[in-house]
């Protein structure tokens, strides 16, 4: 046995954060300036959205399967493998000289979506139990921070320097933590014996593409459009095959057991519904802010201004994320999720009937922050309790992954409400963005209701809860019964 001192968990915990939160900022980064991306690389609007949609494919696809992967061949090397692709990707998407070549770079980028359930993974099998909750929870805080910083700082470093610089320096950051990883995050000694069965491998692909692909372009194809109908009635059939394939494979991909549990598909279920609201908002709100107030609503705002506006969701919810791991020792991950589901509800509510003045938005996105920040948090937390700890990666990755479908659907939804109806100037009326956000806070007050479904936590002993961080603790199908919720702030969460 390897008798060597392994680094202390405080050093591995800097190491996730910088590899995960150079991720979370390629995924906004872009979303201010792909008019500026369209002009320099002379390209389509239609054709530059792929920029995005590229991304969220490739992240979609390969999120669960590099989990996999980490279970049953070594969590440290797979997230270092991450990371590389990430690196790499960013490097040619900083050099790229046309648009095909930007589409390949991003594609390559959504490799990197590996590194959130590997890293969580990691923190389950390195941490102390008490701690791991409270990790978890700033991790995710964290994912959601990038997705707001990531347009609050898109328009300054463009202006200081040129969009190309919106992938060097996530770049940079991915080398270093790439570099750190190699060099002090310990292997897990947690494996998941098998292999990957790639026939559920290949239809999760397809039902992924069948289904981002129409959701994407459905609002220039026509949600009518014999493309749009077609590819989601084969989104439907591949999906029925991965679900019947996975259910025969000797090592599947996704656990459908694991699926069926309570404290997982129920999370899923809330995962699912408020990436559609989150997404709904980051991709329209910077759009209804930077409006001409010629137009009846908007503030005409810059995109620095616009991502300034922003800015307090990101600071709300990071701040959450900190106190997570000891409201949820307090109230249970359940509560805090309704209660960032109706809180988030409230946040759409103003977005959609109180946005005449600036402070209004500033004051509904800082809600939304508290929200989004309790809820995912939270619902991570929930995941990792859940499931025995070989199974961390997979369980993780898939409520991340149900997130980001969340969003495509999100997106793709708000833009068929708001584009319904355009003024002869050709931009969209403000009953189109009212109808919006009244929908996505709809859509909110269903996922508090669903989030009251996932069942409450019971507290364990330190033996048990010991047991439950190392997977060997038994996990009923009715009950989730683990002690990984415990935490504290920030400053004891990673202070021992």
């Amino acid at each position: 046995m390897d008798s060597a001192p392994r680094p202390h968990y405080q050093v591995t915990f800097g190491i996730l954060a910088v590899g995960i939160g150079a991720f979370a900022l390629l995924q906004s980064l872009v979303i201010p300036v792909l008019s500026t991306i369209q002009v320099e690389l002379h390209t389509s609007q239609s054709a530059v959205t792929w920029v995005l949609t590229a991304y969220l494919l490739s992240a979609s696809v390969m999120t669960p399967i590099l989990g996999r992967v980490g279970d049953i061949h070594g969590k440290k090397w797979v997230f270092v493998a991450a990371l590389v692709a990430l690196a790499v990707g960013s490097v040619l998407a900083a050099m790229a000289p046309n648009l095909a070549v930007l589409i390949v770079a991003r594609v390559i980028q959504g490799l990197g979506g590996g590194t959130l359930p590997l890293g969580f993974g990691i923190i389950r099998d390195e941490f102390p139990a008490g701690k791991v909750a409270g990790a978890v929870g700033i991790l995710a805080a964290l994912t959601a921070v990038g997705g707001s910083l990531g347009i609050v700082l898109a328009g300054p470093i463009v202006n200081a320097l040129n969009w190309h610089w919106l992938f060097w320096l996530p770049g940079i950051a991915t080398v270093i933590a790439a570099v750190g990883a190699v060099v002090f995050v310990p292997q897990s000694p947690i494996r998941s014996p098998g292999t990957i069965s790639w026939l559920p491998a290949v239809l999760l692909s397809g039902w992924l593409v069948a289904l981002l692909v129409p959701l994407s372009e459905a609002s220039d194809w026509g949600w009518g459009a014999p493309a749009v109908i077609g590819l989601l009635a084969g989104a439907v059939l591949l999906a029925a095959a991965w679900v019947w394939s996975e259910l025969r494979a000797a090592t599947p991909l996704i656990d459908m057991k694991m699926m069926r549990r309570p404290g997982v598909w129920t999370n899923n279920l809330v995962a699912l519904l408020i990436g559609i609201g989150l997404y709904a908002m980051f991709a329209f709100l910077p759009e209804f802010v930077q409006t001409p107030s010629s137009a009846g609503y908007g503030f005409g705002a810059s995109i620095i201004r616009s991502g300034l506006m922003l800015l307090p969701a990101g600071v709300t919810m990071f701040a959450v994320g900190l106190f997570v791991g000891t409201l949820t020792r307090r109230f249970g991950g359940n509560v805090l999720v309704v209660a960032g589901c109706v809180i988030g509800c409230v946040a759409m509510t103003m977005f959609a009937f109180a946005h005449s003045q600036e402070w209004e938005i500033y004051v509904a996105t800082g809600v939304l922050g508290i929200g989004f920040g309790l809820a995912f948090s939270a619902m991570s937390a929930n995941v990792v309790s859940a499931v025995p700890a070989e199974q961390t990666s997979v369980a993780t990755g898939m409520n991340a992954n149900i997130r980001t479908i969340g969003g495509s659907i999100g997106a793709a939804v708000m833009a068929s409400i708001v584009t319904a109806k355009l003024e002869p100037s050709g931009l969209p009326t403000q009953a189109g963005y009212t109808t919006g956000f009244g929908v996505m806070a709809a859509v909110l007050a269903v996922a508090a209701l669903a989030a009251l479904l996932i069942p409450s936590q019971r507290r364990l002993g330190t033996a048990a809860t010991k047991a439950a961080a190392v997977g060997t603790l038994a996990m009923s199908g009715d009950a989730v019964t683990a002690e990984s919720a415990a935490g504290e702030t920030l400053a004891s969460e990673l202070g021992e």
